[in-house]
């Protein structure tokens, strides 16, 4: 299932990971565990976010994904379903059967 992960990051637990250098290492990593579609870095309330969407196979890969985030820069994670255009379109199309 296409999912959003958003990792909204604590300040003073993500300054640190820059300056040691462990932040661009879990990026890194995190890009190659999920093979995202898409990832975005941005702000979201003031706190440094990261975007990421991807197919998550089944939920049980939920705790392997974030506790990283958790442990690491003491972040706020959430999983959401997504849909693109086409699933949209495909949604709807079956409404109207």
């Amino acid at each position: 299932m296409r999912t959003l992960l958003t990792v909204r990051m604590n300040t003073q637990s993500a300054n640190e990971a820059i300056r040691n250098g462990s932040m661009a290492q879990l990026v890194q990593q995190t890009m190659e565990k999920l093979k995202p579609e898409a990832a975005y870095f941005t702000t979201v309330g003031g706190r440094r976010t990261a975007l990421f969407v991807f197919d998550m196979a089944e939920s049980s890969q939920m705790p392997a994904v974030a506790e990283e985030f958790f442990l690491e820069l003491d972040a706020d994670v959430s999983y959401q379903p997504v849909m693109d255009f086409e699933d949209l379109r495909r949604g709807m199309a079956a409404l109207q059967r």
